[in-house]
C-alpha cells in the first residue's frame, strides 16, 4: 500500500479513538503491517497550561515509539502538527478542562497528529477533535 496524507491522518484519528491500551497496541501492529508507524498518549489537564505539555508529550511519544527520529525537522513536524490540531479546537477549550488522547501516525514523509478530547467541567463535557499534518 502506498499511503498518503489521507491514510496517515486516518491512522492518527483511529489510534486517538482507541478505548484501551490493548486495542491501541493491536491497531499499532495493524498500522505497521501497512508501513504506518503510530503512537498514542492519554492526556488530561486544565487548558491554559495544556498547550506546551501537549506539544512536548506528542514529540516525546513519537520519538519513544520510533515514529520519528531525533532530528530537529522531525520533532518540529510533530510539534507543528500538534499545534495545528489544537488551533482547531481552542475556542471550545478556553477556561475549561480537557481529557482524552493524542494520536500520531507517520508514513514516509507524512506525519499527522490527532487530538481527541472531552472538554468541560465535571461530567458536563463537549467532545472535540483536531487534526494536523506536516511533511518532513
Amino acid at each position: 500500500m502506498e499511503a498518503g496524507s489521507r491514510e496517515v491522518c486516518k491512522a492518527a484519528i483511529q489510534i486517538a479513538l482507541t478505548d484501551t491500551r490493548e486495542s491501541e497496541l493491536l491497531l499499532k501492529e495493524e498500522n505497521l503491517k501497512d508501513g504506518i508507524k503510530s503512537a498514542a498518549i492519554d492526556f488530561g489537564s486544565e487548558f491554559a497550561s495544556a498547550v506546551p505539555k501537549i506539544l512536548e508529550r506528542a514529540v516525546v511519544a513519537a520519538k519513544r515509539e520510533g515514529v520519528i527520529g531525533a532530528t530537529h525537522a522531525e520533532e518540529g513536524a510533530v510539534a507543528g502538527a500538534a499545534h495545528e490540531a489544537l488551533q482547531q479546537i481552542i475556542e471550545k477549550c478556553i477556561g475549561l478542562n480537557l481529557g482524552g488522547k493524542i494520536g500520531i501516525a507517520r508514513y514516509g514523509s507524512h506525519i499527522s497528529v490527532c487530538v481527541f478530547f472531552a472538554i468541560g467541567l465535571l461530567n458536563l463535557n463537549d467532545i472535540a477533535i483536531g487534526m494536523g499534518h506536516r511533511v518532513v
